[in-house]
């Protein structure tokens, strides 16, 4: 398989998970907020969950399809590396006051690390 090939599979594969964690998220926001180690509290709490947890998810799985198709110019798929790439450098930032994140969340950080820099190095030439 060509290089394109494995990274519109990747994309793909992105879109589906963004789609999927955002379905969660909007299925059960409480469970979801507190694996995260959030408390959401009111119509501002819920509201601002929504938007990173639901809203950018989705928006990321569409960049994600769109980037997937066949003679899509290739920044597009850099882009979607870059918002998969935003979480794992924003909680990168946060280890320096507050420390790494820990349980699940650690795993889905590498993950989303592995993820967007696998997406960079399959960009084509």
């Amino acid at each position: 398989m060509t290089r394109a090939g494995l990274r519109r599979q990747l994309l793909q594969l992105v879109a589906c998970a963004s789609s999927l964690a955002a379905l969660v998220a909007m299925l059960d926001p409480d469970r979801v907020a507190t694996v995260m180690g959030l408390f959401l509290v009111g119509v501002n709490g819920y509201s601002q969950f929504y938007a990173i947890y639901v809203g950018t998810r989705l928006a990321t799985a569409g960049l994600a399809l769109l980037a997937a198709r066949q003679g899509e110019p290739p920044v597009l798929g850099d882009i979607t590396a870059l918002f998969v790439l935003a979480q794992p450098v924003g909680r990168f930032i946060a280890a320096f006051a507050i420390g790494l994140p820990q349980g699940s969340l650690l795993v889905v950080c590498g993950l989303e690390l592995a993820g967007g820099i696998a997406l960079l190095a399959l960009r084509p030439r």
